[in-house]
Formats: structure tokens, C-alpha cells, sequence
């Protein structure tokens, strides 16, 4: 149940309740089963606080709790889950998407996937207006739906719990009836060549949004980088603008350039 050597690395200053949150939460994914005395150890808090933390992530479907131990759901179902991501790397998505926002001219037509690092990037919009702005993911229309100078299209379909956004065949036969100028997307998982997602559903959404547009921005954090998932979404030289923050590798920014023209690396505040 403990992993092999034990000890996790110690554990150092005391962090804020998200933080550990997060460090448990990719502990558990990254060994599958661990003990609460061990996440103790790791965290170096009290096994109590460890047990509130872990009903707060089993609470969101991150976790699922056994006597004594933690385990991880399935990849999909922890990766998918909004709440969690939208709590997490906060501030190297916010830096991606000041990086993306640059890309964004008045007039333009734009559309947003459902991921937490687009998300951000809506945040900005309402200095880039007047825009149109087509998006599958109920959290970006709820931070637009005010802007008179911006004309919000909602793209329907099946609504998802997980991800809070429409996705299935009639969203992918919307979004195949439409051209936009600037297509931005995450996903959960990439190497220097490939970008991966493990939702069949979800990468079928990806790939019609990117066939629908013009140019397109992939926004990706270091923690995704390099990653692999069951199913590929496309090429990373399918791409004309790849944003990654700071934390990624100088080696695999290098190869990723070999790719794609246009990498920009964005810089935390």
C-alpha cells in the first residue's frame, strides 16, 4: 500500500490547503494505492487532516476512499473532473492565457474548448472586444454572457457533468458547420510530436474545432508535458501557435519549435 522507499521526498514547509490537496491527489494517481499514514508523512500534516482532505477530493470524484488507504479513479475521471482543474496551476494558466490574448484581435472570430487554461483566457476577452466567441463550455459562457460586445454563440450538444460543457454528435455538427478565425485549445496530454486526450468524446470535439479554424493555439502547462493518453487528437505541427509555460523543459521547448513555427513561452508573474 506505502510505496517502495517510503518517504516521498519529507515533508517540507508547510503548505496551503490546495497545494496539498493537489500533492496528494497526484501522489495517489501517480503510485494508484497509498496509505493515509503515509500521505501523513508525505505532507507533514495530521492523519485527521489528511482524512478531511480526502473526503474533500473524494467528494469531488477525484479519490476513491478505502479502510485505511486511497486509491485513484479512473485516469479519465481525474483528469476530466473541472473542479479539480480549475483549482489547480492556477497561475501558469493565467500566464498562458495574457500569451494567448495576444494572439486575440478586435473583430475576430473565436472559439473556445472546454479546457480550465481556455477558461482563463475568456477572462481576457472583454479587452479584445468587439469579438464573436463560440464555446462548448458552460463556465465560458457564464463569464461572457454580459458583454454586450461580444456575440457569445453557445455550441450544444450532450451535456457533461465532468466537464461542465456540451460534447457528443450534436456538437461536433455544429461546430462542423462553422469557420473561425482562431480556434484555442488545451489538452491533457502531449509529447514533442503528438497531443493525446483519454475521452474518445472530448477528442472528437477537439479535432472538429480545430478543422473548423483558421489558425490554431494550443495552450498546454508543464505538468502535461511529456505525457501520452489513450487516444491522439492530432499532430503538434497541426498547430500554428503552441503556448507552454516556464516550467517546461528548454529541451522539449527546442524540440517542439523543431514542430511548430510559432512557441512562446509564458512567464509567471
Amino acid at each position: 500500500m506505502t510505496p517502495a522507499g517510503g518517504g516521498g521526498g519529507g515533508a517540507g514547509p508547510a503548505r496551503s490547503q490546495q497545494d496539498r490537496r493537489q500533492l496528494i491527489a497526484e501522489q495517489v494517481v501517480r503510485h494508484g494505492t497509498v496509505s493515509v499514514a503515509w500521505l501523513a508523512r508525505t505532507t507533514g500534516v495530521s492523519v485527521m487532516t489528511v482524512h478531511r482532505d480526502l473526503d474533500a477530493l473524494a467528494g469531488r470524484g477525484v479519490l476513491r476512499r478505502f479502510r485505511g488507504g486511497v486509491s485513484a479513479l479512473p485516469t479519465s475521471v481525474f483528469e476530466s473532473s473541472l473542479d479539480y482543474r480549475a483549482g489547480v496551476r492556477v497561475a501558469e494558466k493565467d500566464a498562458l492565457a495574457r500569451v494567448a490574448a495576444a494572439l486575440v484581435e478586435p473583430g475576430m472570430s473565436v472559439m473556445l474548448d472546454d479546457s480550465s487554461s481556455a477558461l482563463a483566457l475568456a477572462r481576457l476577452l472583454p479587452g479584445k472586444v468587439p469579438l464573436t466567441v463560440l464555446t462548448n463550455a458552460r463556465r465560458v459562457i457564464d463569464v461572457l454572457a454580459d458583454c454586450e460586445e461580444i456575440r457569445l454563440i453557445a455550441l450544444g450538444g450532450e451535456y457533461s457533468h465532468t466537464h461542465d460543457s456540451f460534447l457528443g454528435g450534436a456538437c461536433v455538427e455544429s461546430i462542423e458547420a462553422l469557420s473561425v478565425d482562431l480556434v484555442v485549445v488545451s489538452t491533457s496530454a502531449m509529447n514533442t510530436r503528438l497531443t493525446f486526450h483519454q475521452e474518445p468524446d472530448v477528442v472528437l470535439v477537439k479535432r472538429a474545432m480545430l478543422a473548423s479554424a483558421a489558425r490554431r493555439v494550443l495552450l498546454m502547462d508543464h505538468s502535461k508535458i511529456p505525457r501520452t493518453a489513450l487516444h491522439r487528437v492530432c499532430p503538434v505541427a497541426g498547430f500554428e501557435h503552441v503556448v507552454v509555460d516556464e516550467g517546461v523543459d528548454r529541451g522539449l521547448v527546442a524540440e517542439l519549435r523543431e514542430q511548430v513555427a510559432d512557441v512562446r513561452v509564458a512567464a509567471l508573474d
